[in-house]
């Protein structure tokens, strides 16, 4: 049975319905993920009905819930387990908030837990650091997000956090439905992901030319490391399988 799962673009979308209130709910977006790989589950008349899997206890407790402003890491750690190749983990995220990122994370902005942004922000260095060391990354998100932070506001005018995250995401799936990997060579694939980057860069008038800069790179990076993501869970697979399934 398949376990239950969001690609990047659904887990962006069910932050955004949270922050938003309106349009498309939680629920509606966690539930086409439900039944995205349903399976009948016997030869009886629900056949073909049920889901593949069962509800992992965060997308149930989003499921039911009407607001939510944040999450605790341990629940972070669980939205990152939905995704495809992410590694997020509690331990990982504690050393970001109380060292590496700190400015970004103290105090926790949303109470005792963190905002749909830093939330955002942990899910982008979890996805980013599988090209980037933390020195370029903050120098990045310095670019982008410090005087935000200093000034008590989640982000740039046209550019916070979560709506970096939905740029990403959604570019990544975008080129991911064109099977772009699997039919370009590695320049093709550079020349394309660099400029539908930056025309998703160039859409945020609002920022500076080195604001902008910053962003068409992570952009670009952000949808490569998901990539290298993809592919260092694949030798993850085949080396355990190596190594146990003998």
């Amino acid at each position: 049975m398949d376990r239950y799962w969001l690609t990047r673009q659904e887990l962006a979308d069910v932050l955004r319905s949270l922050e938003e209130h309106g349009g498309k709910k939680p629920s509606d977006i966690l539930r086409h993920a439900w039944t995205r790989n349903g399976q009948g589950v016997g030869g009886n008349e629900m056949r073909g009905m049920l889901p593949g899997s069962p509800l992992p206890p965060i997308a149930e407790k989003l499921m039911r819930c009407k607001e939510r402003r944040g999450f605790s890491l341990h629940e972070i750690a669980e939205l990152g387990h939905l995704l495809e190749f992410s590694t997020l983990s509690v331990t990982s995220m504690q050393n970001w908030v109380k060292r590496d990122f700190k400015i970004y994370f103290h105090p926790p902005q949303a109470g005792k837990k963190y905002s749909l942004d830093q939330t955002a922000l942990l899910l982008m260095i979890d996805d980013l650091k599988a090209n980037l060391d933390f020195e370029s990354i903050r120098r990045l998100f310095a670019m982008l997000f410090s005087d935000c932070i200093a000034a008590g506001k989640p982000g740039l005018d046209g550019l916070t956090p979560l709506s970096l995250f939905e740029r990403y995401t959604s570019l990544y799936q975008a080129l991911d439905r064109r099977k772009l990997w699997d039919s370009m060579n590695e320049e093709q694939l550079e020349q394309v992901v660099w400029e539908e980057a930056a025309k998703l860069a160039e859409a945020v008038s609002s920022l500076s030319v080195d604001q902008r800069a910053a962003l068409h790179t992570v952009l670009f990076v952000a949808v490569i490391s998901i990539q290298a993501a993809r592919l260092q869970a694949m030798a993850r697979r085949y080396c355990q399988a190596a190594l146990y399934m003998r």
